[in-house]
């Protein structure tokens, strides 16, 4: 019971510590890169915070892990430098041991990251895009003034209103240009209003006529509508696809998988997989000579916790491109840490070396 509550005691100080200052890194950065991003007219300037937050919530779960990682590899080094490990082994504790009281801890942050992965991680890209999204579909409508030609913000349509009405979200005599790859429009119409329509602000266009040009084929296509209706804001992004994927539901993975679907699906439930690895690989390399160098544990989890981000990246690109199924990524990556993480913990529990090995080979 002593030997539980005082690993468990010291995990807990360790890991709380570790999370206020990774967390407190992160938002820094996320802060720079927001304020950029309000620079360059991405996101709106009262929205910085709101943005930073939801983007450092999305990233909570590999925060948490690599916290969980840190305050494992940190707190066996420290009682393998102040030689409370020998006192433990003296008495009769093996290292296979301490993988209890570890897991007795991790076990509420591990739960934590997976709900993280699986659940926040979309929700909070979703209201990252929807602050975007308004901020550029704003920014559009702030444009246009009566009676001025006005351009959109990604600069393929230009906007024309004769006068406002008295109704907000109502102008009258409106003339629209688009520029596209291969194609320019040109649409008018007598009247148009602000609808909001799935969570996208459009205008409605009333009574107006669309004239269609395509740059490669000769003739105009001309059209007469009695309402037509126009999404306002950027109509093409790059990476939108992906952008799209990150914002589903876990469940609207499973539902129809595409690769890019079971690639986003892979990456989540790896973020939860890659807890319960680091766990155990923490508690194989935390191995410690007290007369060797302080920080050659820790550099040594920092390299394999970047690794191992690394491959899940790259295996994700695999999955998203077909060259690899995702059940059989998710087995050869993190199935396969485990096993090496508990083939390492193995040979440190039974202090097998090379020598050894071999002086049993010969022996038999």
């Amino acid at each position: 019971m002593l030997f539980d509550s005082s690993i468990r005691k010291e995990l807990a100080r360790s890991f709380g510590a570790t999370l206020v200052v990774l967390i407190t890194v992160v938002m820094t950065m996320m802060l720079i890169r927001t304020l950029g991003q309000a620079a360059r007219g991405s996101v709106s300037p009262s929205d910085v915070m709101l943005v930073m937050g939801f983007t450092v919530l999305g990233q909570l779960s590999t925060i948490l892990t690599l916290s969980l990682f840190i305050a494992t590899v940190s707190t066996l080094s420290r009682m393998y430098r102040d030689s409370e490990m020998v006192i433990w082994f003296a008495s009769g504790r093996g290292l296979m041991s301490l993988l209890g009281p570890l897991l007795r801890f991790a076990w509420p942050v591990m739960l934590a990251v997976a709900a993280l992965a699986l659940a926040i991680w979309p929700w909070a890209n979703r209201q990252v895009v929807e602050l975007r999204t308004q901020y550029e579909q704003r920014s559009d409508i702030d444009r246009i003034a009566p009676g001025e030609f006005q351009e959109s913000a990604n600069g393929t349509r230009v906007f024309f209103i004769d006068k406002a009405t008295s109704d907000a979200g109502e102008a009258s005599n409106v003339f629209v240009a688009t520029t596209e790859k291969d194609r320019e429009t040109v649409t008018s119409a007598r009247s148009a209003r602000l609808e909001v329509r799935k969570g996208e602000r459009m205008v409605i266009l009333s009574d107006g006529q669309r004239l269609e040009t395509t740059l490669d084929k000769p003739g105009i296509k001309v059209s007469d509508f009695v309402e037509y209706g126009m999404r306002i804001g950027s109509s093409s992004s790059s990476g939108s696809d992906e952008a799209a994927v990150k914002t589903q539901d876990t469940l609207a993975l499973l539902r129809d998988p595409t690769p890019n679907d079971l690639a986003e699906l892979g990456w989540r439930m790896g973020l939860a997989f890659a807890a319960l690895n680091f766990v155990v690989l923490g508690l194989a390399i935390a191995v410690v000579n007290p007369r060797a160098g302080r920080s050659g544990s820790m550099m040594f989890a920092l390299f394999s916790f970047i690794v191992y981000y690394n491959l899940m990246t790259v295996g994700q690109s695999w999955v998203a491109a077909g060259r690899m199924g995702l059940w059989p990524f998710m087995l050869m990556l993190h199935g396969g840490a485990l096993a090496f993480a508990l083939a390492l913990l193995t040979w440190r529990h039974n202090h097998w070396s090379l020598r050894t090995l071999l002086g049993a080979r010969n022996t038999a």
